[in-house]
């Protein structure tokens, strides 16, 4: 209840102090590349509930289910988006998707539908809770698409290495889950940003 309460709260607060900045990088999208301004995704949540998570659109419009990984220096960022993904403001519109109940400020990242089904067993435990803008893993793999732009076959190193490490720090997390808890990994990430 507590951990509800302030999400909302921090949501709220921060829709409503960075609405100019949510209002100037629409804009910078839309006249960087055609397309909408954000873009929508399909996650899994919890209880394996599906949701759209919401982001600054940071690549050439495409389908957005098609997209699972990104690597290096793809080809279909754009310019905006590549400075969107390296400050990760690409990421403020999931206060959106917290205060309409499907995230929370700290929980396992959500994840799409594909990765999900490979380990159900362990999102069985990982769902029972709503997934975070932030967790341990966001901030362990903060260049994750640089680290899958240096190998030949990306996928393969992110379900057998990268994926697996991003479930065990996942679970330790609903081992430990407190209201500090979530407070530190939100000045982790914060500070992991700067």
């Amino acid at each position: 209840m507590i951990k509800r309460g302030f999400d909302i709260l921090i949501s709220t607060l921060g829709i409503a102090l960075l609405a100019p900045v949510f209002a100037t990088i629409a804009l910078l999208v839309r006249i960087d590349s055609p397309g909408p301004s954000f873009f929508r995704q399909e996650r899994i949540g919890r209880h394996f509930r599906p949701f759209k998570i919401l982001k600054f659109r940071t690549m050439m419009h495409a389908k957005s289910d098609d997209l699972c990984l990104t690597v290096g220096e793809d080809s279909r960022i754009t310019a905006v988006g590549r400075w969107l993904r390296r400050s990760k403001l690409d990421e403020l519109p999931q206060l959106f998707n917290v205060i309409a109940g499907d995230m929370s400020l700290v929980g396992p990242r959500p994840e799409v539908r594909r990765y999900v089904e490979m380990f159900r067993d362990d999102y069985a435990e990982i769902l029972s809770v709503r997934p975070g803008i932030t967790d341990l893993a966001s901030v362990k793999y903060r260049n994750e698409a640089a680290m899958l732009g240096q190998v030949n076959d990306p996928e393969l190193l992110y379900v057998t290495r990268i994926l697996p490490d991003k479930i065990r720090l996942a679970k330790a997390y609903l081992r430990h889950a407190s209201f500090f808890a979530d407070l530190s990994i939100l000045m982790k990430t914060l500070f992991s940003h700067r």
